[in-house]
């Protein structure tokens, strides 16, 4: 399904929709990846840091700040284990300004692609570039539009249960429309609860950008590209390839 961190989507801003977030998305190997690099870092920025899981496990001996712009998420990431750790800041990418640079400054969960005009884009590569220390590295995903990944987000190949506690059995599936003059994807998420009924629903939209058109912006926010990886298990990127994985410095 769809895993992003938008600035006002219900799907993230709604306590009764955040709480489904990290059932919908367990640790996976995007987290595992930056957690690996994240060892030869002694300070992390974490944009997108939502319920904090990564940002929560790199606190352990080393200064790390999470920011969201959600404060459902937030809330969430505060009571985690090892959120004590954190320095969590509510605040949006684009505009965010710490007045401090980091070793290592990340986007998981594909929260690139929630900022949908040029100008967005340009704004958060800017912040990446504001907080980079020297020698520092950023990295962070955005889907493969050659995929086309949408296809699969109709209720019928979406459609899933899941449990929660104290709510039981969860139907959910997800709805999308592409606007190819645009890359922009407009998407439903839906949560049935079984018991009752009750169904709660949020619309979102992404971009999905190609990997000339994501090298011009970085190029125009000062970053360079050491490597392009095509997933996380650090596979080198192909036309085809899942993922469009920037990893790189200052220019």
């Amino acid at each position: 399904m769809p895993d992003c961190e938008p600035s006002e989507d219900g799907l993230y801003q709604d306590p009764d929709l955040a709480r489904f977030y990290d059932i919908e998305n367990p640790w996976s190997d995007d987290l595992e990846y930056c957690l690996r690099l994240a060892n030869d870092a002694e300070s992390v920025l974490d944009l997108g840091c939502g319920t904090g899981q990564l940002a929560s496990r790199m606190a352990n001996g080393r200064y790390v700040v999470g920011v969201d712009p959600a404060g459902a998420m937030l809330e969430i990431a505060r009571r985690r284990p090892g959120g004590q750790r954190v320095t969590w800041v509510q605040a949006d990418a684009r505009a965010v300004r710490l007045g401090r640079r980091f070793d290592l400054v990340l986007l998981t969960g594909h929260a690139f692609q929630v900022f949908v005009t040029d100008g967005d884009q340009a704004a958060v590569l800017s912040t990446i570039a504001e907080h980079l220390a020297p020698g520092g590295r950023f990295i962070f995903d955005t889907r493969n539009p050659v995929v086309e990944e949408w296809h699969e987000w109709t209720p019928e190949l979406s459609m899933r249960y899941i449990e929660y506690p104290g709510l039981g059995a969860v139907r959910a599936w997800n709805d999308a429309v592409h606007d190819t003059a645009t890359g922009i994807v407009t998407y439903q998420t839906h949560y049935q609860i079984v018991e009752g009924g009750q169904h709660i629903e949020a619309a979102s939209k992404i971009r999905f950008v190609t990997r000339q058109g994501l090298a011009e912006a970085l190029d125009g926010a000062g970053l360079t590209v050491d490597e392009w990886l095509g997933d996380w298990k650090g596979g080198g990127h192909e036309p085809a390839s899942p993922e469009i994985i920037p990893l790189g410095r200052l220019r």
